[in-house]
C-alpha cells in the first residue's frame, strides 16, 4: 500500500490550498481516509476524515467551516481543500487510510509521506 500526498506550499493568511493524496495497492473504496497534521514541537493531530463511500465526514473544531475533505474513488484519491488559512495551520499534513472511520491516528495502518503547508502572517 502506498499513499502519496501532494499540494503543500507556502501561502499567505487567508489563501487557499488543495492537498491531494493518491493511493495504490488497496481497494480504495473500502477504506476510510483521514488527514492529520503535525506542527513543529507539537503532537500529531486529527484534521478530517471521510468514510469509504464519502457520505460521512468529520472535522477537528479548529478547521471546521474552513477545510473540506472529499474523495474520488474512481481516481483512488482523497483531497483536503483548505480555505481561509491561518498561520496556526502551518504543519506537515499526512493522509492515512484505515478499515474504519476514526479520529485516532492509531486506527490508520497506512500513511503517506507528508506534505508541508506553511502559512505566513
Amino acid at each position: 500500500v502506498q499513499l502519496q500526498a501532494s499540494g503543500g506550499g507556502l501561502v499567505q493568511t487567508g489563501d487557499s490550498l488543495r492537498l491531494s493524496c493518491a493511493a495504490s495497492g488497496l481497494t480504495f473504496g473500502t477504506y476510510a481516509l483521514g488527514w492529520f497534521r503535525q506542527a513543529p514541537g507539537k503532537e500529531r493531530e486529527f484534521v478530517a476524515r471521510i468514510s469509504g463511500s464519502g457520505i460521512s465526514t468529520n472535522y477537528a473544531d479548529s478547521v471546521k467551516g474552513r477545510f473540506t475533505i472529499s474523495r474520488e474513488n474512481a481516481k483512488n484519491t482523497v483531497y483536503l481543500q483548505m480555505d481561509s488559512l491561518k498561520p496556526e495551520d502551518t504543519a506537515v499534513y499526512y493522509c492515512a487510510a484505515g478499515p474504519f472511520v476514526s479520529v485516532s491516528g492509531s486506527d490508520y495502518p497506512y500513511w503517506g509521506q507528508g506534505t508541508q503547508v506553511t502559512v505566513s502572517s
